[in-house]
């Protein structure tokens, strides 16, 4: 093998790269994340051309920006537009307390595979869906580089998983039990795989997709009902003395713990869950269930008996290589402090309870 980076390497590197605020190469583009943007590599980045903000177009569409380019857009920044100005853009939690940003003018016409690209990785990063991108001839050394192509398709396809360890774990619901962690080869978090018993591969297995929540599952938080349902799914599994279950690590439908808070925060100030991912620049729902599918049938699982509400898991099984003979309710964990939120689910997101 090469010692040049591949593909999903470089991603992973140019994900990093974002994070820690330094700036990456995309395209002719030279693109820095606005969340982790410092105040000396904005007057950098303006220094060495026309400067840009892409956002997606949900967040323009709260921001009332015309969002030319379908999916996003592009807004042109002021000589008077500094760090504080970025992140108010495109950080909804002060919206109400400012709503007078604008006016806004954004770009039309053109290529704009780089900004999509750009506002992908960024995601991919779990931070705010917001970059700004200054064309240059000649990018300075160092750098990341990709090409927009390349770095679209890179975040489309799906994941790829290698197994790295495995144990035997007792736990309160079942004390035969093993624990497997797998690796994902574009850099993001590993996934876990919790195994009871000796589940043949020949019928259908007891399994449920469950997607880290820091808040319910550890703090017991009031405001979701996934806490209640990962015990409630362990503890189903270990009374039928077999079962899988799969913790993803796609916290807050796959938009990070920070930007769930985001959402919590907005959710305060009266807006669904839905709603508050919009503000964010988010789609109601960013996790890939592709990733499930996969470690299943690594696992050697050809067909599951899915505990979900989501009709969305079932669908992406199916069209992923998991037949789900039966759908299994798992309807625990109401509250006054989560009703609405469970009503949302149902209502915009076709959860069924």
């Amino acid at each position: 093998m090469s010692l040049v980076p591949t593909l999903p390497e470089t991603v992973a590197r140019a994900r990093s790269d974002l994070r820690v605020g330094l700036p990456v190469v995309i395209g002719e583009y030279l693109t820095a994340a606005v969340e982790t943007l410092s105040a000396e590599r904005l007057a950098a980045l303006r220094s060495a051309g026309p400067a840009i903000l892409a956002i997606t177009a949900r967040r323009a569409e709260t921001l009332k920006a015309r969002a030319y380019d379908g999916d996003l857009a592009r807004v042109t920044l002021g000589k008077d537009a500094d760090v504080a100005w970025l992140r108010a853009v495109a950080d909804p939690s002060g919206d109400l307390m400012t709503p007078l940003k604008g006016p806004f003018f954004t770009e039309r016409g053109g290529d704009v595979a780089a900004h999509r690209a750009a506002l992908g990785l960024a995601k991919s990063a779990q931070l705010l869906p917001a970059v700004v991108m200054v064309p240059v001839a000649t990018p300075p050394p160092g750098l990341t580089m990709l090409r927009p192509e390349a770095l679209l398709s890179q975040l489309a396809a799906e994941v790829v998983l290698a197994p790295v360890a495995a144990a035997r774990l007792p736990l309160a619901a079942a004390e035969n039990s093993r624990l497997h962690i797998l690796r994902p080869d574009d850099g993001a978090a590993e996934h876990y795989v919790v195994e009871i018993g000796s589940p043949p591969r020949d019928r259908p297995v007891l399994a449920r997709l469950h997607s880290a929540c820091f808040t319910g599952d550890v703090l017991g938080s009031l405001k979701c009902d996934c806490g209640p349902q990962l015990h409630a799914a362990l503890a189903a599994m270990g009374r039928a003395g077999e079962g899988v279950l799969l913790y993803l690590n796609q916290e807050g439908r796959g938009i990070g713990l920070a930007n769930k808070m985001r959402a919590y925060g907005l959710q305060n100030q009266g807006f669904d869950t839905v709603e508050a991912n919009h503000r964010l620049g988010f789609e109601d729902d960013e996790r890939d269930f592709r990733i499930g599918a996969g470690i299943l049938r690594r696992m050697g699982f050809g067909s599951v008996r899915l505990l979900t509400n989501n009709p969305r898991k079932v669908a992406m099984m199916q069209a992923h290589g998991v037949r789900v003979t039966e759908r299994v309710p798992l309807i625990v964990g109401r509250n006054r402090f989560n009703d609405a939120y469970l009503s949302v689910k149902a209502e915009k997101s076709g959860h069924l309870f």
